[in-house]
């Protein structure tokens, strides 16, 4: 498939690693700013079969290791079909690659506050994004990103999703969130806007941005020693910032139903 494609396109939908930095910044009632070292995997979900070879083990206890049960139907069954099935029913045209853009599991242990499926058209181009939502709750939300009119999502494009799920206590279960991204096949960027209905300005900016490199054994190993304990550090740093902001006397919002679909744009 992608062998007919510009080599641009060809070279983002190869495994790789994106190093970079998790960015989050809120304005008001308290200011709260933080940006930490991070990276993420990206991975074509027709080639996960490749994984063990470049250094990550696949649905089997291992000190670095992805599992398909953290994603999807969350069941262990394939992805590929799955997220195959939820286009097919949005009526979202995607026949290209998928291409996973989360967290590994590191020393048997993973979080993903959000990951992100790019969804790719026959030509190479991206249709939709599916961003996959998990809070400290258990719970998990899908937020479809596309252009309602279908066209491609270009790099720098902002489009619009109702916020409907609970992700922080320090945030009502209102408002919307702007997206954006670039896909480059050098540098990704992903980066979330969130207002809360009271402004034009966003109460929360987010990002997840980096370098991408490709996936190799050296560079998988590599990650234990820059990143000892990475998916650990990131539950442990959401608690550390939710003390700060109590600390600020932020309003606390309790916990709401879940939204009756698993599914939302």
């Amino acid at each position: 498939m992608t062998a007919r494609l510009p080599t641009a396109i060809t070279a983002a939908l190869a495994p790789a690693l994106v190093e970079g930095q998790v960015m989050h910044r809120r304005k008001r009632p308290a200011e709260n700013a933080f940006t930490y070292p991070a990276f993420c995997l990206r991975l074509p979900l027709s080639r996960l079969e490749q994984l063990p070879a470049l250094g990550i083990a696949r649905n089997r206890r291992a000190v670095l290791s992805f599992d398909d049960r953290d994603h999807g139907a969350r069941d262990g069954s394939p992805l590929l079909p799955w997220i195959r099935a939820l286009l097919d029913h949005e009526g979202i045209d995607a026949p290209g690659e998928v291409v996973l853009h989360a967290f590994p599991r590191m020393l048997g242990y993973v979080f993903n506050p959000v990951s992100f499926w790019v969804c790719h058209d026959a030509a190479g181009g991206v249709a939709a994004v599916l961003a996959e939502v998990n809070n400290t709750f258990g719970e998990r939300h899908h937020y479809i990103v596309a252009h309602p009119d279908g066209r491609p999502i270009a790099d720098g494009d902002t489009i619009v999703a109702r916020k409907v799920f609970h992700v922080s206590p320090f945030c009502d279960v209102r408002g919307s969130y702007a997206f954006r991204f670039h896909f480059g096949p050098l540098r990704w960027l992903a980066r979330i806007d969130y207002f809360d209905d009271d402004g034009d300005v966003p109460l929360i900016s987010t990002s997840i941005s980096g370098a991408v490199r490709p996936l190799t054994r050296k560079g998988a190993r590599a990650l234990l020693v820059r990143y000892p304990a990475f998916t650990v550090g990131v539950v442990a740093r959401i608690h550390w910032q939710a003390a700060k902001l109590w600390a600020k006397r932020v309003p606390f919002f309790a916990k709401p139903a879940p939204p009756p679909s698993l599914i939302s744009r």
